[in-house]
């Protein structure tokens, strides 16, 4: 083991060095990716010298997910204390169904799911658990609100036309979980948004009433707090106006920028949130955990139970159902989650928390203030969104996303909203500082000089 640990530090030592030097990986093309790397599986061990090598190449190769330049994704950079955690939870290798297998990993993932509870507003008998991405998260509520509709639903199945209603800019989880939870892609609602992406509230009461009178069931409606594309928050309060009315479950998807609720300065961009039946809340976006970190609470543990609990003699052997965390989770099995994101809070704080979330906001205004001030530039997004998103020059956006990331400058994505296809910066990373958003604008400015695009 001494000896693995010591390639590991020296492999890591490589990735540190090549997020300075290349913080862009050169991406191979899928056609020559067996050619370009030894990937083969071999019938005899591998040399060690070999070993080290391929692995050095692999590194190299693979997006550096927490380099400068790095705003692809809802995710991205790298926090010493969450990291640490990551790291301490594979060598101890526990998992989460029990509290005989799990120890002392079940209370500091308990009171995580306690804590975040008490923050949103949750009443004392709420609970959640983690949960294997947001959406399964999702997923997860989809389910808790279908048994609390039809109690029959998880013996029988369903037997009538259950309907879902989520914003028409929601992420693809909803559609995909109706399909693989029986009720059917056919039967979700996407409700119309106003020019920020936000649900409007109007729109799922006139298809609620109309699934009503044509004998439908209504019984779900999926809120975002950080729409993918745009980073809109839907208006809580609003569409709870509409869900309590017709005794709808109420869900926040809070996957992307959930986490405002540690920001005394943006928690009020989810307004609304403790009179959700649920939340979810992925620490592996704008907390910076490392992947996966995905969390849902639910205003009534019972839900939890119902939904997901299963007698398992041979598996459930020692203490109470409250420290066996498999009677309310989505796996048997899973790897402790937990522990990175406690490591984290724990050494920081809440007002570490805090601060982490209110950089991001800063960042992102620091690029709208940029674009703003350029005429070459064409803003798309709005303030209280840290999805920044913009053309420059007229220059397609798909096309010089492409290039950027073919010619290992920038990882940034492009999105479509309302009929425009823009470029889509995420300033999700808070290890960057102001001079690293203001590089990105200027390779981006000097790449398109360089090069020569479909300007219309």
């Amino acid at each position: 083991m001494d000896e693995d640990l010591k390639l590991f530090n020296e492999l890591v030592q490589v990735l540190l060095e090549e997020e300075q030097s290349q913080p862009v990986a050169k991406p191979i093309e899928t056609e020559l990716l067996y050619d370009k790397l030894d990937l083969s599986l071999p019938d005899t061990p591998t040399s060690a010298d070999d070993f080290k090598a391929e692995l050095i190449e692999i590194i190299k190769y693979t997006p550096k997910t927490a380099s400068s330049s790095f705003f692809n994704q809802l995710y991205g950079g790298r926090l010493d204390k969450a990291t640490l955690g990551d790291l301490l939870a594979v060598m101890l290798n526990t998992s989460m169904y029990t509290y005989k297998i799990g120890g002392p990993q079940i209370g500091i993932e308990k009171i995580i799911l306690k804590k975040i509870c008490e923050i949103v507003g949750y009443g004392p008998n709420s609970d959640g658990t983690f949960a294997p991405g947001g959406s399964m998260s999702n997923f997860m509520a989809m389910v808790m609100a279908r048994d609390k509709y039809d109690k029959y639903a998880p013996r029988k199945g369903v037997t009538s036309k259950m309907i879902i209603y989520t914003s028409e800019v929601s992420h693809y989880s909803i559609n995909k979980n109706a399909a693989l939870m029986g009720i059917g892609r056919d039967q979700v609602r996407e409700v119309k948004t106003n020019n920020h992406g936000e649900m409007l509230a109007e729109d799922l009461e006139l298809k609620i009433q109309k699934d009503l009178e044509e004998g439908y069931h209504p019984f779900f409606v999926n809120c975002t707090a950080g729409t993918t594309v745009m980073g809109a928050f839907d208006d809580v309060s609003l569409i709870h106006k509409v869900s309590s009315k017709y005794n709808l479950w109420l869900h926040l998807d809070g996957a992307y920028c959930g986490s405002v609720i540690f920001s005394e300065t943006y928690k009020h961009l989810v307004n609304g949130v403790e009179l959700t039946d649920s939340f979810s809340v992925n620490a592996h976006k704008m907390l910076g955990t490392p992947l996966s970190c995905s969390i849902i609470v639910t205003q009534n543990s019972e839900d939890l139970h119902i939904s997901f609990s299963n007698e398992a003699e041979y598996l459930y052997q020692t203490d109470g159902d409250e420290y066996n965390l498999g009677k309310t989770s989505l796996q048997c099995g899973r790897r402790n989650d937990a522990l990175k994101f406690w490591t984290l809070w724990k050494s920081i704080g809440s007002q570490g928390l805090e601060r982490i979330v209110n950089k991001q906001f800063l960042l992102a205004d620091v690029a709208r203030s940029y674009i703003n001030n350029h005429p070459d530039y064409t803003l798309f997004s709005f303030d209280n969104s840290i999805s920044v998103c913009f053309n420059y020059k007229s220059t397609p956006a798909k096309e010089l996303c492409t290039a950027l990331y073919k010619e290992a400058q920038l990882m940034v994505s492009y999105g479509v909203f309302k009929e425009h296809e823009f470029i889509r910066l995420v300033t999700i990373n808070s290890v960057l500082d102001e001079t690293d958003i203001i590089n990105f604008f200027k390779v981006l400015e000097t790449f398109v000089k360089n090069h020569k695009f479909n300007l219309k």
